[in-house]
């Protein structure tokens, strides 16, 4: 698959399209930007990562509430181990869930409502785990949560994809994964002064802003013109871009791209401009969990105390901080760098430090045992008498793991799933790839332990390191650079492939 290819021109025939817009006829594409007001733009992209805002909360409520539940007198919320183990990896199943979910009502009602819809899922869950009485009341708090959180990371790239124009799409496109983290760290540091219910009842506080938000908010321009709902249309973009834009034109332009798009049948799976962007969407959130990053958060707080943090929260909210600034750093610089060259930095980082985290698990555990239920960084006699000289290897190996993630594989497979889908197949392929990230996600949680057991814990980590390799060769090969580029001209590239 060809990796790039130049920008059609405006006054070019593309595959697909009906008719021809003349380039005389049309106003530049560098002077429409220019004259676009992005001010309402910037807040109906509030409006919506809010709903990520919410999502990173019921990410980060686990790590600060586990502990309180564990501790509690009342025989009937008291959690062990394994109990703690499900109360905050469950999420990912709910979340798994809402990618289906998400998938059909995203093109049944629209993306506003889709949004809306989910913020009740949000509070009732919340709802429900502050008022638990039994570690069944807390497990479905934890599902309809994941539920919303799956709905979430499904619709609100698209619903900021289809607003914005190609000049800053990027960054705002970047915006959700940038909130989502900050919801993790506002987690992990409202838990140092909050009990868990109290913090339930905090976390509910986002999601019902967001409800309030986007009531106020219009539908994407996209959506309603495949609802033949023109008129609307010209409103929501006039209230998203102003008035001293050439609104006619934009809906021309989209309209041309929309002329040729009807119900998707199983037999367009066919076309490339369906599969190809399906199987790269798919691709690129399997390629984001197998990189080991859920396993790495889990031990961040055990290798921050081997390094003399003792203060496992505030060492939560070191690596909540780091997260929040690369991903402010990728979303500044997204639309310049481009979407390519930020993976294959990312993945570069991130396979460097994997590698000298499993160096480091090696030497600290030169005979491993062989055991059932293997530990790493756990037991103070599984470890050499070295291991305290080689904890900044650790700290360091994992602070360049946060800072890769965070700038590349973070945030833009969110985007790019966003970008690369046409209007026809948003649903079904968006609902796709949420699936797969939720599940790899819940498996690489679940089943870390047994893998250690098998590949010893630094093949582990070293297995993880190849995947980040893999992930760099597949960037290079296979994923489009998608920088500059309107959605309707990303959807043209694909059509234009020749079938494999």
């Amino acid at each position: 698959m060809a990796a790039e290819e130049s920008q059609p021109l405006l006054g070019s025939r593309e595959p697909g399209v009906g008719r021809l817009l003349p380039a005389e006829r049309s106003p530049g594409r560098a002077d429409f930007l220019s004259k676009v007001q992005n001010k309402n733009l910037y807040l109906a992209t509030f409006a919506a990562v809010l709903g990520p805002l919410s999502f990173g909360f019921v990410l980060g409520y686990s790590s600060p509430a586990i502990p309180g539940l564990k501790k509690i007198n009342d025989p009937n919320l008291r959690l062990d181990t394994n109990e703690a183990s499900w109360f905050g990896s469950v999420v990912t199943l709910g979340a798994a869930a809402g990618g289906i979910l998400g998938g059909y009502i995203i093109d049944k009602i629209g993306r506003k409502l889709s949004l809306m819809l989910c913020s009740v899922p949000y509070v009732f869950g919340f709802t429900i785990i502050t008022s638990a009485q039994n570690i069944w009341m807390l497990y479905i708090g934890r599902i309809l949560t994941g539920l919303a959180s799956g709905v979430t990371s499904l619709v609100v790239p698209v619903y900021i994809s289809e607003i914005s124009h190609s000049k800053i799409r990027g960054a705002l496109g970047s915006c959700v994964q940038l909130m989502v983290v900050t919801g993790i760290m506002g987690a992990y540091v409202a838990g140092m002064a909050l009990r868990w219910r109290w913090l339930a009842v905090l976390c509910s506080v986002p999601p019902c802003l967001m409800l309030l938000f986007m009531s106020f908010m219009p539908e994407t321009p996209r959506f309603l013109l495949n609802q033949k709902k023109r008129s609307e249309a010209l409103a929501a973009l006039q209230f998203l871009w102003g008035s001293e834009v050439d609104l006619e034109w934009e809906c021309r332009q989209i309209e041309a791209r929309a002329e040729v798009q009807h119900g998707l049948s199983i037999a367009e799976f066919k076309n490339p401009s369906v599969y190809k962007p399906f199987l790269i969407g798919v691709a690129l959130m399997f390629f984001q969990q197998v990189t080991g990053v859920n396993a790495i958060m889990f031990y961040a707080e055990t290798i921050f105390e081997e390094a003399n943090f003792k203060d496992s929260r505030m060492a939560s909210v070191v690596v909540g901080s780091m997260q929040v600034f690369f991903t402010a750093v990728a979303a500044l610089i997204i639309d310049k760098t481009g979407r390519k060259i930020l993976l294959s930095i990312s993945g570069i980082i991130m396979a460097v430090s994997t590698a000298a985290f499993g160096l480091y698990c090696k030497m600290i555990l030169p005979n491993p045992r062989n055991s059932s239920q293997p530990e790493l960084l756990t037991t103070p006699n599984s470890v050499s008498a070295g291991a305290e000289n080689l904890a900044w290897l650790a700290v360091v190996s994992l602070g360049f793991f946060i800072a890769g993630f965070a700038l590349g594989w973070g945030p833009i497979p969110w985007l790019v799933m966003s970008e690369i889908f046409p209007l026809k197949a948003k649903g079904i392929s968006s609902g796709a790839c949420v699936l797969t990230n939720w599940l790899m996600a819940f498996l690489i949680t679940k089943e870390f332990h047994d893998l250690t057991g098998f590949l010893t814990s630094y093949g582990t980590f070293w297995l993880f390191s190849t995947f980040c390799i893999l992930n760099i060769i597949f960037t290079v090969l296979c994923v489009p650079e998608t920088k500059g580029r309107t959605l309707e001209q990303i959807e043209a590239y694909f059509q234009r492939l020749p079938p494999t």
